[in-house]
């Protein structure tokens, strides 16, 4: 499973922003735009930038077209997708790699962009699940950021510490990182973005979705076969989930038990990941180490 990285960002280099998926303005991203320019970065925004179609920036067609010119120029070193929403699944079958793959850059994005990150790494290339410009700035979201910086740069990744969590099952495992937002990771299933779990650590993350929705997608990812094989597994951030009128009965992290427990791998809840600013980034493909004990959990590259 071996995975080709891009090539570090430099100084001077250049950077384009593009929105996959839902619209966003340019004075939205201002205040990231001044962000990467200190960052010593020329920024070129993509005509899906303020581009409008519906709640998408710009239809189908013109969304896949932008990404595609991003792709394909040797000018452009980075692909930072500039928020999530819905529709980056609707046009990444539309994408060509050949000359991405002759000449990889970073895409970086989360949620949403999870497509991206999951058909990127079953076509063996890196990529980074990480805070999108629309969310630079929030508060309390500066590590996140240099994080992001960080893993563009080429610098190392920092160690991962989290405290101990009553769900956490102790363990050590090693394997390339793998994941994200866990609707999306459900929706790709069968399709040509699906990749492989098997050896690898798997990290989760969700946002706004029914507790048995949680359940259904957890469910389908051990129907299908996808959770076993898992080296790790590491559950970030299930934020504002929703419940219907007679209650599910379980917490979103005790419903990913319920099924990881059926495994012998180690798992650690509480991780940094996921839609609040503390929001780390991480290089799907990159192998790291998951350590989880009575003192926490902790993940290294």
């Amino acid at each position: 499973m071996s995975v080709q990285f891009p090539s570090a960002l430099r100084r001077g280099q250049r950077v384009a922003l593009v929105s996959p998926a839902r619209k966003i303005s340019a004075a939205e991203l201002a205040p990231a735009i001044a962000t990467l320019q200190a960052w010593g970065l020329d920024v070129v925004l993509g005509d899906s930038i303020a581009g409008e179609h519906h709640q998408f920036a710009g239809d189908d067609d013109l969304r896949r077209r932008d990404f595609q010119q991003q792709l394909d120029d040797p000018g452009i070193h980075a692909i930072l997708c500039a928020r999530g929403g819905y529709g980056t699944a609707r046009i990444v079958d539309g994408l060509d790699f050949t000359t991405f793959a002759r000449h990889p850059k970073w895409v970086a994005g989360f949620s949403d962009v999870t497509v991206l990150n999951a058909h990127l790494l079953a076509r063996h290339h890196a990529s980074i699940h990480g805070v999108m410009p629309v969310l630079f700035h929030q508060a309390s979201g500066e590590e996140a950021l240099e994080s992001l910086r960080r893993a563009l740069f080429g610098e190392a990744m920092q160690p991962i510490v989290v405290p101990p969590h009553v769900l956490n099952r102790p363990g050590t495992a090693t394997g390339q990182l793998v994941g994200g937002n866990l609707s999306l990771l459900h929706t790709i299933t069968g399709t040509a973005s699906q990749v492989s779990f098997a050896g690898r650590i798997l990290f989760l993350e969700d946002l706004d979705e029914y507790l048995y929705h949680i359940d259904r997608m957890m469910l389908h990812l051990h129907r299908s076969g996808q959770l076993a094989g898992l080296a790790g597994l590491v559950v970030g951030h299930f934020s504002a989930m929703r419940d219907n009128a007679i209650p599910f009965g379980s917490t979103a992290l005790e419903i990913i038990d319920s099924y990881a427990r059926r495994y012998d791998f180690p798992v650690a809840y509480g991780f940094p990941v996921g839609h609040e600013a503390e929001n780390v980034a991480l290089v799907v493909g990159q192998v790291a180490t998951l350590r989880v004990d009575a003192s926490g959990s902790t993940l290294t590259s």
